[in-house]
Order: C-alpha cells, then sequence, then structure tokens
C-alpha cells in the first residue's frame, strides 16, 4: 500500500469534520437570528482556537488554504456579475471614489500610530491597516443580502477594485519599510506589480469573449473544472508577480461573460459557501484572545473613527454613482468591514512595531462583527417611492382641475 494511503489521516478528517459541522451550527443559529454568519464564524474561530475556551488543535494549514479558496470564490463570482465595458465604465467614472475612500481611512490610521508614539514607518504601516475593507466580507455581504444586483453595488465593487490594484504598490512598500531599507528599493517590485496588474486587466477585457467560448462545455464536470482551474490560476500568477490573488480571482471572473458566467456562478455556488465558510473560522483561529485586552480601547476608538469614514466614503461614491436614497448608506455600511488584507499588512510590518500585530487584531475582529450588523441595519432603511412617470404632454395637474 502507498505510504499516502498507510498513513493515518483520521485526526485531520476529525478535525475537518468537527470545524464544518460547527459552522452548521453557527450559520443554523445565525438564520435564526436574522443576521449573517460571518460574525459567528469569527467568533467561533476565536473561542476555539489557541487562547480559546477550547483549543481544538486544528490544523491551520489545511484550514488557512481552504479559507484563502473561500476568499477568491468570493470575489471571482463578484467578477461574474460584471462585464468588461462594466468595469471599465465603473473605474473611469468611480476612481476619485476610490481615492477619498483610501485618502480618508488612511489617514486615522497614520494619526492613531503617531499619538501612541510609534513612529513614522508603524504609522504609514497602520494607515494600510485602516484603509482597506475587507472584500471577502464585503463580497459575502453582497451575496448574503442579495444586494449583488442592486445599483448600490457597483460602487462598492468599483472601491473595492481601486483598494486591491492600490494593494499591489503599497504591499512591496510595506516589506521594504518593515525591514529598515530604503523606499527606493521597492520601486523595481511596485514596478513590476502595475505591469502585471495592467496585463491582467487587458487580457481580462481584451480577450474575455474568446476565453468564455474555450471555458464553455455540456459536461457540468467539465466546465466547473475547466472555470475553477481558471480561477486559481489567475490568483496564483498574480500572486506571484505581486498582484493581489483576489485581484487575480475577480478579473478572471470578469473574463467570463453571458449565459456561461452564469452557469459559472450556479455550479460555484456551492463551493464558494463552504469555503468561504472556513476562510472566516481560519482567521479568528489566528487571534489569541490574550492578546486583545491591553488593545482594546485604542481598537475600539479607531474602528470607531473609521467606521464614520468608510460610511462617508461608500455614501459618496454611491451619490456620484447616481444611487439614491438608503442604497447610499448600504453602500458605506458594505465598506465598514475590515479582514485579509490588513491582516496581511500588519503581518508584514510587525517587525517594525510589536503592538501592531495585536491592535491590528483587535480592531479588524471588532470592524469583521460591526460591519455585517450595519449592512443589516441599512438593509432595513426604508427607500423613497419612485417618483410616477408623467407621460410627455401631460398638463400639469392644475390645468386638469375642474
Amino acid at each position: 500500500m502507498p505510504e499516502s494511503l498507510a498513513h493515518d489521516q483520521s485526526p485531520l478528517l476529525i478535525e475537518l469534520g468537527i470545524a464544518v459541522v460547527g459552522l452548521a451550527v453557527l450559520a443554523r443559529l445565525a438564520a435564526r437570528v436574522g443576521m449573517p454568519a460571518v460574525p459567528f464564524y469569527l467568533l467561533g474561530g476565536l473561542a476555539f482556537g489557541r487562547g480559546g475556551f477550547e483549543d481544538l488543535h486544528f490544523s491551520a494549514e489545511y484550514v488557512e488554504t481552504a479559507g484563502e479558496l473561500g476568499v477568491l470564490l468570493l470575489l471571482f463570482t463578484l467578477g461574474l456579475e460584471y462585464t468588461g465595458d462594466e468595469l471599465r465604465h465603473q473605474l473611469k467614472v468611480g476612481f476619485p471614489a476610490g481615492v477619498i475612500d483610501l485618502l480618508l481611512n488612511f489617514l486615522p490610521g497614520v494619526a492613531a500610530a503617531l499619538v501612541l508614539g510609534w513612529g513614522p514607518v508603524p504609522a504609514v504601516i497602520l494607515g494600510g491597516v485602516t484603509a482597506v475593507t475587507s472584500s471577502g466580507i464585503a463580497a459575502k455581504i453582497l451575496a448574503e443580502f442579495g444586494w449583488n444586483n442592486r445599483p448600490e453595488a457597483r460602487p462598492v465593487v468599483t472601491v473595492l477594485v481601486i483598494e486591491d490594484l492600490a494593494m499591489a504598490v503599497f504591499l512591496p512598500l510595506v516589506v521594504v519599510l518593515a525591514a529598515g531599507q530604503s523606499a527606493d528599493q521597492a520601486w523595481g517590485s511596485i514596478g513590476l506589480a502595475l505591469a502585471v496588474g495592467a496585463a491582467f486587466l487587458v487580457v481580462a477585457l481584451r480577450f474575455g469573449p474568446a476565453l468564455t467560448r474555450v471555458l464553455d462545455h455540456a459536461s457540468d464536470e467539465a466546465f466547473l473544472l475547466s472555470v475553477f482551474g481558471l480561477m486559481v490560476l489567475a490568483a496564483g500568477l498574480a500572486e506571484r508577480t505581486k498582484v493581489s490573488a483576489e485581484v487575480g480571482a475577480f478579473l478572471a471572473g470578469i473574463a467570463v461573460s453571458g449565459a456561461v458566467a452564469k452557469r459559472a456562478e450556479e455550479l460555484v455556488l456551492p463551493l464558494r459557501e463552504l469555503f468561504a465558510a472556513l476562510y472566516f473560522l481560519a482567521f479568528g483561529l489566528s487571534i489569541n484572545p490574550a492578546d486583545l485586552p491591553p488593545v482594546l480601547l485604542p481598537a475600539a476608538a479607531l474602528a470607531a473613527v473609521t467606521t464614520l469614514t468608510k460610511l462617508a466614503a461608500g455614501w459618496w461614491a454611491a451619490r456620484r454613482a447616481g444611487v439614491t436614497g438608503a442604497g447610499r448608506w448600504r453602500a458605506g455600511a458594505v465598506l465598514v468591514a475590515r479582514g485579509e488584507f490588513s491582516i496581511i499588512i500588519a503581518g508584514l510590518g510587525a517587525a517594525a512595531e510589536p503592538r501592531l500585530g495585536p491592535l491590528s487584531a483587535a480592531y479588524v475582529l471588532i470592524l469583521a462583527v460591526a460591519g455585517p450588523v450595519l449592512a443589516r441595519l441599512a438593509g432595513q432603511l426604508p427607500d423613497p417611492p419612485a417618483e410616477p412617470k408623467i407621460p410627455p404632454g401631460t398638463p400639469p395637474p392644475e390645468a386638469t382641475a375642474p
């Protein structure tokens, strides 16, 4: 018997079974109280990871890998909702909103670090932590509330894409700053990231129709494998060339269009739900609750400020896109949650300031829970009644009075 088969896999299978059954219980509880499941997954990981009520000793590498696939599937299915022409239009009209969003949310992190006496390099890194919305949580909120086809989803996605593209520039800079090197040494990596990101975008927009025809197949099995392979390959190539894997997955979704995109979304949906749940569980497992109390107060204050700035940025982006009424507030609420990118930035910059990791973890956990809650509240706001359409040539009401 091959050694790989002879090796006892039961501990790994038991761990995975416990994780999935636990997620099922949390999902049922969330549905019972009418809340998004994301905060429940995060708190479940916090309770049963290292330092929690009971450390279940999950295989972190396995859960994290499955969780990464969940984020990629969330962004891929979000990309399936948009054609290349729609993306071009959104980037053209939404670029100012993306820049305003980054500035409004970068500056509070910088200011907080300087007030804490951390110095300029940790301040820049904490600014990156506070600037970027969690694409995974935002995509999950849009999908779970059925907002993907609402008008406010377009400016939200535009802001998310601009943020992710900005991270392709920011992450190499964080690496050299945290290592104490000159920022000039990052320009080579930054230039490569920009060039590769632009190339991915051109391929998605230019060759999307041809790629769609190649992917299509009568067999669901062959089609699903083709689509899944495209997503993972695009994400891997993007990550290898210093562009975020999430951007690669999103652009792969953009490349698939028409009825093929609709079919791909239906087949990928069950995988997305499973792996996305594992991602949020893995994030909770990575946080030690004992590290949180000393930094909870500054993290909460920073979370309160940047909640307001994200609400303002989303409101303004939606207004620029022609969204009216409560849709503007829904756009802002979707952008509140922080997650995967914030943790990545904090991990890369931990050498510059030891307190950066715990503060970032507390900050992200607060907003990862608060974001979906605010989105739910914003979803209950009433939209103004639509104005009745008056046919051309109809006289004003006073003219028709007897």
